[in-house]
């Protein structure tokens, strides 16, 4: 069990989709005991595995002092009404940028165990949710922009 340096831009491993968990074993449990290890600080809302190096798809949440995992997520629900806040990435520090998202999501997956499991949320466990299967996707909220924001944001990646 350990906190886990957090992989930044550039590393590979944040724009290849994550491998599915297929063994719920001592080392997935190590695993997602490390991410909510290291999702466990201030302004840390969530962590996927690939941001500590690890192609799984399995992240972890700290939303409103309550610290959690899934592992193989799935969206399965999305609302229309929509939020527009300025949103971050570990992997992209100190970088924030207004990124639409829907306001209410569910996801569906398993526990460490291989238990079926559903999260859901509004606003920020709406946001986390959403930003971290995407990183179990290869994406990253910048490649949600648009428009000006999109060009001002990659100014500032180039540096």
């Amino acid at each position: 069990m350990s906190i886990r340096p957090i992989r930044e831009l550039g590393d590979p491993v944040l724009r290849t989709p994550a491998d599915p968990v297929r063994a719920f074993d001592r080392d997935l449990a190590a695993l997602v005991r490390d991410l909510e290890e290291t999702v466990d600080h201030p302004g840390r809302a969530g962590v996927a595995a690939p941001q500590i190096g690890v192609s799984l798809r399995v992240f972890s949440y700290n939303v409103d002092g309550v610290i959690g995992h899934l592992v193989n997520p799935v969206v399965v629900e999305r609302s229309e009404e929509l939020q527009d806040d300025d949103e971050g990435c570990l992997s992209i520090p100190g970088l924030y940028a207004p990124t639409v998202r829907a306001m209410h999501c569910a996801a569906e997956g398993l526990d460490v165990h291989g238990e079926p499991l559903r999260l859901e949320g509004s606003g920020l466990m709406a946001r986390c949710l959403q930003h971290e299967v995407d990183h179990l996707d290869g994406k990253l909220f910048v490649d949600r922009l648009t428009g000006d924001t999109r060009k001002r944001v990659l100014r500032a990646l180039r540096g």
